[in-house]
């Protein structure tokens, strides 16, 4: 039995379980409250072949969505573990403006779960920081949940494997040409790991996958050094239509 495990008992009782986000107590220390789990979207099925974006209906004639059929993307997957809400949203705030970074494992679960055939055959790479905001927030919060994914699935961890060379402002409100000329040569491979790639199968994690530019970069310079596979792995996903769709469906059962 682990150390963690004999003491587990005794944390307990000097601090006793609650919910990160609401106070409520619960059973065990790394969870949510059972009104606060409720509020997480999880990304069900039909969805898009190519990128996982959920369907209200499956489209006919075609498992891929309009914006996959009209830009077929470069990654090879997307394993998102909730849609961006309110309650995913407080959860990325603590973890990464909070410094609550306990919170890593139990998002880490929540990701592995919407992964397929990740093994000890792959790499996980996180999305860098530049050094400038990594210093200022003292972690990599892709990189904590990225080290947290190898315990789970036994891939390897290439925690440097990119680099980001520039210090880019935030992308939120710009268009796509605005968002690729702000990206521009701001990701690279880091010159001593790219050897690594040649052949690889990799998983690129991220904490909030949004517009998709930035991760869009990274498969980029990935697939250029020599990865023949990458997929996208993140906690949250921002997909406004899929949450209506969602909201649309259930409705009525919130009302009887």
């Amino acid at each position: 039995m682990s150390l963690a495990k004999t003491l587990a008992p005794l944390v307990d009782f000097v601090f006793p379980p609650r919910c990160p986000l609401c106070g409520e107590g619960i059973a065990a220390q790394g969870g949510l409250c059972l009104g606060c789990w409720d509020e997480l979207v999880i990304p069900g099925k039909p969805a898009c072949r190519a990128c996982a974006r959920p369907f209200s209906a499956a489209p006919r004639g075609s498992e891929v969505c309009p914006q996959c059929r009209a830009t077929p993307p470069l990654h090879d997957g997307i394993a998102a573990a909730t849609l961006y809400n309110d309650i995913s949203r407080k959860l990325v705030l603590a973890f990464k403006h909070g410094n609550r970074i306990a919170l890593a494992p139990m998002m880490a679960r929540l990701i592995a779960a919407r992964l397929e055939g990740v093994g000890n055959d792959w790499l996980i790479v996180p999305v860098p920081l530049h050094r400038w905001r990594l210093w200022q927030r003292g972690f990599n919060q892709a990189a904590v949940l990225a080290s947290e994914l190898t315990k789970l699935t036994g891939a390897r961890l290439s925690v440097d494997a990119l680099v980001r060379r520039k210090q880019t402002p935030m992308l939120g409100g710009l268009g796509a040409r605005e968002r690729e000329r702000v990206l521009a040569g701001a990701i690279a491979v880091h010159p001593q790991r790219g050897a690594q790639f040649q052949g690889a199968k990799v998983l690129l994690v991220d904490d909030v996958l949004t517009s998709g530019a930035t991760s869009h970069t990274c498969v980029s310079v990935l697939k250029a050094a020599g990865a023949t596979q990458v997929v996208v792995g993140c906690f949250a996903r921002v997909l406004d239509e899929a949450l209506e769709h969602r909201e649309e469906k259930w409705e009525p059962d919130f009302r009887n």
